[in-house]
Formats: C-alpha cells, structure tokens, sequence
C-alpha cells in the first residue's frame, strides 16, 4: 500500500515528465518483426510489463506461452502461433482466463486453424495445433467487442497464402486501434483497403524497417488529469507527436474542456492550465482506456457528464465499469446507468480526509485516481500493479513533488 501526499501546495512548477513508451505499438511491432524473422530494428520499445512478456516469450518460445495479465499478449501470439504452425499452450492469470477469447478462435478455426479449449469454451486455456492449410481468405469478425481480436487478424492476413477480408459486423469498437494497426503494417511494406465494413489484405510480404516507438498516450492521460485538478502549474510530457498513430491522443481535446491547453513543441507537448469550459458527453468507443482517467476528473472537478461508448471496460483487467463505480463512491461521487450502456458522472460535494482505492489487479485503477491527491490523502492499494504498463509511474510522481511512502499502519 502507498500513502499519496503532496509535497507543496495543489501546484506544479514547470515540469518535464519523460514518459514511457508505448506498448499499444511495442506489442504489434514484436509481432511483425517476429513475423519477418528479426530483420527489423526496433527502438524505444517499451518497459511495461505486457510488452516484456512479449519479448521473453517470443524470444524463448517455450511450449506454453503463460501471458501472465497481458490482453494483448494472448490475443497477438494465438493468432501469431496459429500462422506459422506452432504447437503452442495459451495460458495467463485467472483473471485472464476469465476474459474470452471466442470470438478471436472462430475467426481462427473459420479459415483452417485447429485450436481446442482446454478448460471453459471461449476462455483460455487453449491448445493451438497450427494452421495446415488456408480454408478461405474471407472471415467475419463481430466488432464491438475489442478490436486486439480484429488486429490479431490483420497482423496475420499477409503471411497467409490467400490473404485475408475481414468483415467487421456492427458498431466498430475501438477504431482508432485498428487504424494504428493497419498503419504500423503499411510502415512495414503492407499495402490495404478498407472500404465500408470489409478490410482485405493480399498475401505479400512485410518489408525489414526500422521504427522508433512514440511516447505512450494512455500514460500521458494521468498527467493531464494531474493537471487539470491542481489549483496551478504547467507540464512537458516528452516524447508525443501531434500526429500520433494512438487513439489515446483524444486526451488533448477532452481535457481542452476540462482546463488542460496543450501546446506542442519540439520534444514533446507543453500542458498549461486554463478556465474549465465543461465536458457535457464523450463517447469513448474508440478510446475506451481514458475513461477512468476522465471520469475521475470530472467528479473530482465537478463536472456532471454523460459518457457512452464504455462496453469493452467489462471485460478488460477487471470490470472497470463496478471498479469505477465502487471507488468513487468512496469520496462521494458515482458513476450511473442512466439508460442502457449510458452513463453519468456525479461529481463529489464532499471530500472525506483520506481515501482508500482498492486497484483491481488493474494498473489503470491506480493511476486514474492518483491526481485525487490534490483534495485528500489518498492510499493506492497495491502500488506495483503499475508495472503492467507503467513501471516507472510513482517515481515521475516523485519527480514532481508528490510523495510516496508506505503508511504506518500497513
């Protein structure tokens, strides 16, 4: 357990933050470099935990890959084993054998693939037998439920001999990740079209490259938040592009409502404060990862929001929908169904002396209620779930001036 305390008053002298990189794009980079044997080079890849299982597992390549928590992670290497016929277990935590993964199998099985279950159908664990022979070159693909299944896809369609047509069936969920994953192949030689709902990718090979990793953008979400609730200061995150490949970079206009003014300079973007306008409704369908960081601003704020889009947060490391629910309430603000797949943000009016989040197993649960420590004490239960995707976390805070100690009744 880590205590929160402010080591000055609710402001932040102009800081640089040098942030981590992003393992969104580190972990389909592994994949197409292991799908090009290793000819690539491959820099600024990032430090978080999922991303280091990538590396390892791909690296050893032993007979079971145990992804640990890394969604991800299981998603990219079924699909990868799959293609280039390894014999391969698919296992993780229990709570990743509690998050399916039917819908990325069917896609699997329907164009030739033997996978079997070896516990729950649609969960992990699972058997892979390899891919003996390419079935058909056109598979549909629900896509409201998370787009690594229709990425895991997309990485494996040009190493397939007949290519690959994905019909994505429905809302489409997440669509700047699929974006970011079709323009990371393109970085590496893979021509596309996209035209309505079908995605078609020909059988060709992916070209040696060299590729740089960005700064990663759902990190930069808590520091933007950070922000927007102290009564002053100004911030450099280092390391993002205006034009950036992730999803997340929608921070920069949400927190535009919020009191954030981003400026982007050479090296990073400068974060300064300004008059709260109000955030009157997001969507967060296609970046659904910022909406606990949001949703605690805007009730530590007092801002009354309506956000939609947050179907996938069920299924994520936990079910971020209950998890939100459960620790707002905890300083007096709640985050309600008002109609189906609707929901409100009721901000605090009051403000208990110290609160205590309870994280989940969800690194996202402990940083989104970090910037909670400009109103109250605040205790992280299990500070290191951070490490699932930012190891380095609670040493920025400590760059910044914000204290971090074990209480002494732990």
């Amino acid at each position: 357990m880590t205590l929160l305390r402010l080591s000055q008053k609710s402001e932040f002298a102009p800081s640089r933050i040098p942030l981590p990189s992003s393992k969104s794009e580190s972990n389909r980079a592994l994949v197409i470099d292991a799908l090009t044997e290793g000819e690539n080079t491959l820099s600024n890849l990032a430090e978080a935990r999922d991303t280091q299982t990538m590396i390892r597992l791909l690296k050893s390549s032993p007979p079971v890959f145990d992804v640990l928590d890394a969604g991800t992670t299981m998603r990219f290497l079924t699909a990868y084993a799959t293609v280039t016929n390894q014999k391969k277990v698919m296992t993780g935590t229990a709570r990743m054998c509690e998050r399916p993964i039917g819908i990325l199998v069917d896609a699997l099985r329907s164009i030739g693939a033997e996978i079997h279950y070896l516990n729950a159908e649609g969960y992990p664990p699972l058997a892979i037998h390899g891919l003996p022979e390419q079935l058909t070159d056109k598979v549909k693909i629900r896509g409201d439920v998370s787009s690594q299944y229709i990425s895991a896809m997309l990485m494996i369609a040009p190493i397939l001999p007949q290519g690959l047509e994905i019909e994505l069936e429905g809302k489409v969920g997440s669509r700047t990740y699929i974006e970011m994953t079709l323009e990371l192949m393109t970085q590496f030689g893979i021509e596309y079209s996209w035209e309505d709902n079908k995605i078609r990718v020909a059988h060709q090979a992916y070209q040696p490259t060299a590729f740089a990793v960005e700064s990663d953008w759902s990190g930069a979400s808590y520091w933007f938040s950070l922000l927007a609730c102290a009564d002053e200061g100004a911030l450099f995150l280092e390391g993002l592009k205006e034009n950036s490949l992730q999803g997340d970079s929608a921070i920069v206009e949400i927190m535009e409502f919020l009191g954030i003014k981003s400026t982007f300079e050479k090296g990073g973007v400068l974060l300064k404060k300004q008059p709260v306008k109000g955030l009157k409704k997001w969507d967060f369908t296609h970046c659904p990862d910022l909406a606990q960081t949001v949703a605690v601003t805007c009730a530590i704020l007092g801002q009354d929001a309506i956000f939609t889009g947050l179907e996938s947060l069920k299924i994520k490391e936990t079910d971020r929908i209950y998890a939100l629910q459960q620790e707002l309430a905890k300083f007096n603000a709640e985050l309600r169904e008002i109609e189906p797949e609707v929901y409100q943000v009721i901000p605090s009016v009051t403000m208990p002396s110290k609160v205590q989040i309870h994280t989940y197993d969800d690194h996202r649960m402990a940083m989104a209620f970090m910037p909670l420590l400009t109103k109250t004490e605040v205790l992280i239960e299990d500070p290191e779930v951070v490490n699932k995707s930012y190891p380095s976390f609670w040493k920025h805070c400590e760059l910044i001036g914000i204290s971090t100690e074990k209480p002494e009744t732990a």
